[in-house]
């Protein structure tokens, strides 16, 4: 038995749909955000690492170029030959719409990209973007829209300096819906002062506004953050391995079954991850989680009730 046995997953559920293996390609395409800019703030997210951002580092190689770069990689990995490209680094709709529809569309021309996942946050999806990623899911592309909300709570994101609210995200996965476009949700576990019924918290909320995925990651403490002071002051204490996956799990239980998946959990390099260590045995993890889902005797579901919004049907996110 595997997880996907248990857990309904987005590679399974592409598998399904494209009759074929289709891996997510990363993309940095040199944007910003506006909590660093000077926009909502500067210096970024409480948990996030600055170092790898600066205006002046040298020219980051094109779209075209980091694909084929993928690609080698990918292909002598897993095999597969039909890719998504993942927009990911920083806010992936932060800037002039023209320019993003170049930069995606240079993506697309590649001709073994099927589709896009574009990361951003809730409080930068304009009408203007949208219509552009409606454009391209209309031309017969596999579009995603995955929003950067890590928690439902206010207080939460204040605290991690987030700079956006739940009433952001509420608008962005709104207008998301009325331009037909599927969303996946990212939420963090083990945020300051979260636990597990902040944990449940967050994902009720999102399940009532309808998500299509979600993905789950633990919370890194990470080199050069703000976060990392506070680890090494002890004002923070990261969650343990036992405590996350029995968390995930207890979220995979909650959740309808149509519902996909995109990550049940996430890891840092060891050279930049100074806390939990465990972070960086995503293996370890995931047959964690698979193991409990097993032991429990449950799976995706299980304990889903009635909170599920208007989301789009998986079998229509192509």
């Amino acid at each position: 038995m595997a997880l996907s046995d248990l857990v309904n997953t987005f590679g399974t559920d592409l598998l399904r749909r494209h009759g074929a293996r289709v891996h997510k390609l990363a993309i940095h395409a040199g944007f910003t955000c506006p909590n660093r800019d000077g926009s909502k703030g500067r210096g970024g997210c409480s948990f996030c690492n600055n170092v790898s951002f600066s205006p002046n580092a040298r020219r980051e190689p094109s779209v075209a170029e980091q694909i084929a770069a993928g690609r080698r990689v990918v292909r002598k990995r897993t095999g597969a030959r039909r890719y998504l490209a993942y927009f990911q680094a920083y806010t992936n709709t932060y800037d002039d719409v023209e320019r993003l529809g170049a930069l995606y569309r240079e993506a697309l021309a590649e001709p073994d990209v099927i589709g896009l996942s574009v990361g951003t946050r809730p409080d930068c999806v304009p009408d203007a973007v949208l219509d552009l990623l409606s454009t391209l899911r209309a031309e017969g592309n596999e579009i995603w829209l995955e929003l950067g909300l890590q928690s439902a709570s206010d207080r939460t994101l204040d605290r991690v300096n987030r700079g956006h609210g739940f009433a952001d995200y509420r608008r962005a996965v709104r207008a998301a819906r009325l331009h037909g476009l599927p969303v996946c949700t990212h939420l963090i576990v083990g945020l300051p002062g979260e636990g597990r019924e902040a944990a449940i918290h967050s994902l009720e909320r999102v399940l009532e506004l309808g998500t299509d995925g979600l993905k789950l990651h633990p919370l890194h403490v990470v080199r050069h953050t703000l976060l990392a002071r506070d680890w090494r002051l002890g004002h923070y204490r990261p969650l343990s391995m036992d405590d996350y996956i029995g968390i995930a799990a207890d979220l995979i239980e909650r959740t309808p079954p149509e519902v996909l998946y995109h990550r049940v959990t996430g890891t840092a390099s060891r050279d930049i991850l100074l806390a939990p260590d465990w972070c960086s045995k995503k293996w370890a993890v995931l047959n964690g989680i698979e193991n409990t889902l097993r032991r429990r005797g449950t799976r995706q579901g299980a304990l889903s009730g009635s909170q599920r919004g208007h989301g789009l049907p998986a079998s229509t996110a192509a």
